[in-house]
């Protein structure tokens, strides 16, 4: 199967579209972001400054098997966070989504199920052929984030102990941590679309 199964492109819902991941989106994503974001992830920017989040984009884009996407409010053209496939498996048709963060002021709103919903369906729907699973991985301390992945209507298939030791923001010391894995399959695509389409139905009455 050939290299290109997923390739950059850009994949667009009424509030946001998802592009892949130019330097020039460094100043916005400096803006939207706040040290906070990475408590608990080893992908913060090197320095806390625009030229740290052009590096970041430089570092994330140059990642082997995976595609980076800026996620930009169709509203403004303004970045608002990024997001990545990664550990791209055509051989397996398998990939997960990850990386992603977004803007404080866009948490609980239309932006993340609108993100999920153009990655998986694009996964699921538009692939030749279409991956038979999607893999979310997070940290064992993010509870947050684990508890937005189990919203997704992902299955939580367990935790590799000591799994990465990670560098943090505001820290001179290394973190070990442990990884949560979970896993969307194709049967499982047809609910979990029509779940995550409700919340962005309710979502967006309320998003301004």
């Amino acid at each position: 199967m050939p290299q290109s199964w997923i390739t950059p492109l850009t994949l667009r819902a009424q509030t946001v579209r998802l592009e892949p991941l130019p330097a020039h989106h460094a100043p916005g994503l400096f803006a939207a972001a706040d040290p906070e974001l990475f408590r608990h992830t080893a992908q913060h920017p090197p320095e806390w400054s625009v030229s740290g989040f052009e590096r970041e984009i430089a570092s994330v884009s140059a990642i082997h098997d995976s595609v980076a996407f800026a996620i930009v409010l169709r509203s403004t053209g303004a970045a608002i966070g990024r997001t990545k496939f990664m550990e791209i498996r055509p051989e397996h048709r398998g990939v997960e989504i990850g990386r992603t963060w977004i803007g404080r002021a866009y948490h609980g709103t239309v932006v993340n199920p609108e993100i999920k919903l153009l990655m998986l369906r694009h996964a699921f729907e538009s692939l030749t052929p279409t991956a038979i699973r999607a893999q979310f991985t997070t940290a064992g301390t993010n509870l947050h984030s684990q508890t937005a992945i189990a919203k997704l209507g992902a299955v939580r298939e367990g935790v590799l102990r000591h799994h990465r030791i990670a560098t943090v923001p505001n820290s001179s010391e290394p973190i070990v941590r442990d990884a949560v894995f979970y896993s969307l399959l194709a049967a499982e695509w047809p609910d979990v679309r029509r779940s995550l389409e409700s919340r962005i139905a309710a979502s967006r009455k309320s998003f301004a």
